[in-house]
């Protein structure tokens, strides 16, 4: 169905802002996008930043408008875990089926390309224009230097919100009866670091994997560049016996590395520089809803539904947002009410998943991917499922490599997870783990669930 032009504001040049921007004017709308920051292009990096993880999600979103092909270009296929668990030798866990991969994207490089790719279908960027109010019935933004500057008036038809966790537009939203609005801060910050290149430019690790070094508590990660550097990542306890409060000096610095990851050992003295020149960030996961206000205003990606970045999905879940949003913009034309309506009670349940989902990941990636018993699970899972592919498909690759709804992978995760946890007390379970008896009872547990045609 063909809509009529709208005036339309994104508030965020971020990743989604970009993207949404991108297929508003693909449908032939004007549209304006605000940002309080600089052009990204223009500046340096904060040191703020984890790599990104693309996977289907976020790449059938840039397959829609045409674009997969070019962001591709600027990543790099991950196709299974690199496990530095101390004091034994580096193993490899595969994400999924042979050739699935995520992939791993420079968050500002990515956002450089989708900034350019919007300003190429004529989308305007207005940089370092702070919005400090929203009129949300009349679609009205207030910009200016300050609270206390005098302020320029823009009017629009429609406002998106864009921008980020602790967006200005959800905030105005916020003040509105009955808007529910929670915000959670883990204890674990981050922190990010880098290890360069060698002298011919190339990586250090093996470039198709991305390198997890676990720790109970905390861990280390690193993912691929293409100019053959890794970004890493280190998140800790704010607070605590090993924590970011009791590093306070360089010595303490390249002590904590050399005691707990010894298999970076030559980077030890890049990684303390960086450790003090970055900032310390924390980690929250953030949901409201409603997500939108009459026909006038929609919240979307972080703004909606901030998540803790554990199963790469953050980015890919808002841009999921936008290929939802307009499917619904296609069926329901300029019924722009029933357009918002939609999209939040479609995404909602899907956010609040991959919320949840997230926060296990990070329990599963810094403490069980060194526990026997998780990778003796694990390994039943894998077998089984290859087995039987029809049947058991992992959480892991339900969120990764499929569009399935969050909340169903989810759920049915939920439902494997019980059927494995009986299956871990079988007696003998480490020598017996691929018997017959294993393999009739998961499927007799399968058959019991209802409605368990679902399942594949």
């Amino acid at each position: 169905m063909v809509q009529k032009k709208k005036d339309i504001a994104v508030v965020g040049s971020g990743l989604v802002g970009s993207l949404l921007a991108i297929y508003l004017k693909r449908l032939g709308h004007k549209v304006t996008v605000f940002d309080r920051r600089p052009d990204i292009r223009l500046v340096s990096f904060s040191g703020r930043s984890i790599n990104l993880a693309m996977s289907n999600r976020g790449w059938k979103a840039l397959r829609e408008v045409g674009i997969e092909k070019q962001i591709k270009e600027i990543a790099i296929p991950l196709y299974r875990r690199a496990l530095h668990v101390k004091d034994k030798p580096m193993y490899y866990q595969d994400y999924g089926k042979e050739g699935e991969a995520i992939w791993s994207i420079s968050r500002g490089v990515l956002n450089r390309k989708m900034i350019d790719l919007a300003e190429a279908e004529g989308v305007s960027f207005r940089f370092d224009e702070k919005v400090w109010d929203v009129d949300l019935p009349g679609a009205r933004l207030f910009t200016g230097e300050s609270e206390k500057s005098e302020w320029t008036t823009y009017d629009f038809d429609l406002i998106f919100g864009c921008d980020g966790a602790f967006s200005r537009i959800r905030h105005k939203m916020q003040r509105r009866s009955r808007f529910d609005y929670s915000q959670d801060f883990i204890d674990v910050g981050y922190k990010e670091l880098t290890i360069p290149p060698t002298k011919e430019g190339t990586h250090k690790l093996d470039k198709n994997s991305f390198h997890i070094w676990p720790r109970g508590n905390f861990m280390f990660i690193a993912m691929p560049n293409l100019d053959g550097s890794f970004t890493c990542t280190l998140f800790l306890p704010f607070e605590g016996e090993v924590s970011f409060e009791n590093i306070k000096t360089r010595k303490q610095a390249q002590r904590f590395f050399e005691t707990y990851f010894p298999s970076v050992i030559g980077d030890i003295e890049n990684l303390a520089e960086d450790f003090f020149e970055n900032p310390t960030s924390a980690l929250v996961t953030m949901k409201c809803y409603p997500w939108t206000y009459w026909d006038k205003v929609a919240l979307v990606g972080d703004a909606a539904h901030a998540v803790v970045p554990f199963f790469g999905q953050g980015m890919n879940a808002g841009f999921e947002d936008i290929f939802v949003l307009n499917q619904f913009m296609r069926k329901y034309g300029d019924d722009w009410e029933a357009i918002f309506k939609s999209y939040q009670e479609s995404r909602k349940p899907n956010a609040d998943a991959i919320a949840e989902l997230s926060y296990r990941n990070f329990l599963e990636m810094s403490s069980k991917t060194a526990d026997p018993e998780f990778l003796l699970q694990k390994k039943i899972e894998k077998w089984f499922a290859d087995k039987h592919p029809e049947l058991w498909v992992p959480a892991y690759s339900r969120v990764t490599f499929s569009d399935q709804p969050y909340s169903e992978a989810l759920a049915i995760g939920d439902m494997q997870e019980r059927i494995m946890k009986e299956v871990m007390q079988f007696q003998d379970i480490e020598h017996n783990w691929n018997s017959k008896k294993v393999e009739t009872f998961i499927l007799q547990q399968l058959a019991e669930v209802k409605g368990h045609s679902f399942i594949s």
